[in-house]
């Protein structure tokens, strides 16, 4: 049930988030969610779209080192402490989370939380437990 997560390596300079996105744009792959890490002299850019196959291509086209990973993905209620229990219930299962991310749905008073971990299988099967909703590829193309 995971959901895929492009992460892109780009430059730290004027103009390479621009390139990327422009990129996309001009292959109507709409961006989702988005996170960008940098250090001095890259970045890493990671994106959840609309059309992972089509925006992979593109931008290996344009030579970019993409990375496809699975990622959870995850529906909280938009109110304080609701991310806090979706931690706590992977904390409890002594699941790490590497990274996390989060962006707010347009209709619904909702965030959705990407998370890295290192066994995607066992965080979904927790927090389906705990009666949290997981996203599937087909929420993010309805987004």
């Amino acid at each position: 049930m995971a959901i895929k997560q492009l992460t892109i390596f780009v430059q730290n300079r004027q103009g390479s988030i621009v390139s990327v996105t422009n990129t996309l744009a001009e292959n109507n792959v709409n961006i989702r969610a988005l996170s960008i890490a940098e250090t001095q002299d890259f970045g890493m850019l990671r994106l959840i779209v609309n059309d992972e196959e089509t925006a992979r291509k593109k931008l290996v086209e344009e030579g970019y080192l993409i990375k496809t990973i699975d990622v959870v993905g995850v529906k909280i209620g938009d109110a304080p402490g609701k991310l806090t229990a979706a931690l706590g219930v992977l904390d409890k299962e002594g699941i790490n989370v590497e990274y996390l991310y989060a962006f707010m749905a347009r209709t619904e008073k909702h965030a959705y939380v990407v998370l890295r971990v290192e066994d995607n299988a066992v965080a979904e099967a927790a927090l389906e437990k705990a009666g949290f909703h997981l996203i599937t590829e087909a929420d993010i193309e309805k987004l």
